[in-house]
């Protein structure tokens, strides 16, 4: 970023279920954290951005930290480089910059900024005189039409000792657990795993409700460039259906006379039909499909909220489990027996243990697997399998250069993740399954 500054890696927050998927995907773009934090549990971005600066404050107080959800899509890098230049100068003088977005339509699913005037097309901050929460659609055509608001991006350029100040300000029962929780956290992994007991003491609130909105040091960048939250599906259909408006199709799916519609298969096994379809979002899942009108696509959390309530499965539990060897998922379950789909990688290896209540069948689909079951040590290549007796010690290791593709039949009366006593590990976990 031209910026004059030196731009040091990034600081991931994240949930203990995406922290693998967050370490593989970094990996992919070429791009190394300064660290992971792991949330004990979800507290929203207020915890969460103060932990960030937490931890940084301890290696460069004088910071200058650019505050950016993950879930963004911002074709235009090259413009999105000069906002953040353009507002270096006043973060730097010690005010809190944001980054309002040219909006091009009405929108209700985003929060809004209202400018002290109108932007002037030109990218010199403005200072911003409110916050306006997810309006109606009447409301929303009045503050399109005003000129003088802007979509609330929810990304933040601020120096580090502004931040801490403004949180001391604006949200100081949060400072005592969130530092504790950074201060006693632990190494596992190569992430760093926020202490539990203080961290469940912070309360749960976003940022803007925090701090934002109660601070007056606040400007805004006007930002005239391509911006999405894909923080619903229907953001998601919109962020590909074009001008026009079209039907989105991905993965296996077949789409007859559908219009303004988001189909969409998670699963090379599940094939999506849709048939004269309107303005719906469907998603297909290998445990759960979603069907809604796209104007309600923000009720997902609804239902999610419901899903928990009534201890359904799908709410909790992600249909692909990640580890730091490869991932597994669950292809069939009933009530004495579960079959699993294993991907190990390259040079990677399961904890070696054993299980009370349930024995295992293996068979290699393909690759070449080392399993090792009580005393044998033996390789495994395509079409064989092993037994895996309850109760014996064992393991399985990929010593190959392409990933092991295993199926895994487990039968027995409890078939919990947490029926695992792990003997020896690589990755050093203490109580982590799998």
């Amino acid at each position: 970023m031209e910026t004059g500054l030196n731009v040091a890696p990034p600081v991931i927050v994240t949930n203990a279920e995406f922290r693998f998927i967050v370490a593989e995907q970094l990996g992919q773009i070429g791009v190394e954290a300064s660290a992971i934090l792991i949330e004990p549990e979800a507290r929203n971005t207020a915890p969460a951005i103060l932990a960030a600066a937490a931890h940084l404050q301890t290696s460069d107080p004088e910071a200058l930290i650019l505050v950016m959800p993950t879930d963004h899509e911002i074709p235009d890098i090259s413009a999105f480089r000069a906002a953040v230049a353009a507002g270096v100068p006043r973060a730097m003088a010690g005010k809190i910059i944001t980054f309002g977005i040219q909006p091009d339509r009405p929108e209700t699913g985003y929060g809004w900024l209202e400018l002290s005037t109108a932007p002037d097309g030109g990218l010199d901050t403005v200072p911003l005189l409110q916050f306006v929460e997810k309006p109606d659609a009447a409301r929303a055509a009045q503050m399109l039409a005003d000129g003088r608001y802007l979509w609330n991006s929810g990304i933040y350029l601020v120096q580090l000792g502004t931040l801490m100040a403004a949180f001391q300000a604006h949200a100081a029962d949060l400072v005592e657990p969130v530092f504790e929780a950074v201060r006693t956290a632990r190494h596992d992994l190569g992430f760093l795993r926020l202490a539990a007991k203080p961290w469940s003491a912070a309360r749960s609130v976003s940022i803007d409700f925090a701090v934002m909105e109660l601070a007056d040091n606040l400007e805004v960048v006007p930002l005239d460039a391509a911006w999405s939250d894909l923080g619903d599906w229907n953001a998601v259909w919109r962020g590909s259906a074009g001008p026009e408006g079209k039907t989105v199709a991905h993965g296996s799916v077949t789409e007859i006379d559908c219009s303004g519609s988001l189909l969409r298969s998670e699963s090379d096994g599940v094939h999506l039909v849709g048939i004269g379809l309107t303005n719906l979002v469907v998603v297909a899942m290998p445990d759960a499909v979603l069907v809604a009108d796209r104007s309600r696509s923000q009720e997902v959390k609804d239902a999610v909220a419901r899903m928990k309530a009534d201890a359904v499965r799908q709410a909790e539990v992600f249909p692909r489990d990640h580890r730091p060897w490869g991932w597994f998922e669950t292809l069939a379950l009933d009530g004495r027996f579960q079959v699993k789909r294993i991907v190990v990688r390259p040079g990677a290896s399961l904890s070696l243990q054993s299980h009370l209540h349930r024995a295992e069948h293996w068979i290699v689909v393909s690759g070449t697997a080392q399993v090792t079951v009580g005393e044998e040590v033996k390789l495994l290549s395509e079409n064989q399998s092993t037994y895996v007796p309850l109760g014996t010690i064992h393991r399985l290791a990929n010593p190959g250069r392409v990933p092991v593709v295993m199926i895994e039949v487990q039968t027995g009366a409890y078939l919990g993740e947490d029926d695992i006593v792990r003997y020896e590990d690589v990755y050093a976990r203490a109580t982590e399954t799998g």
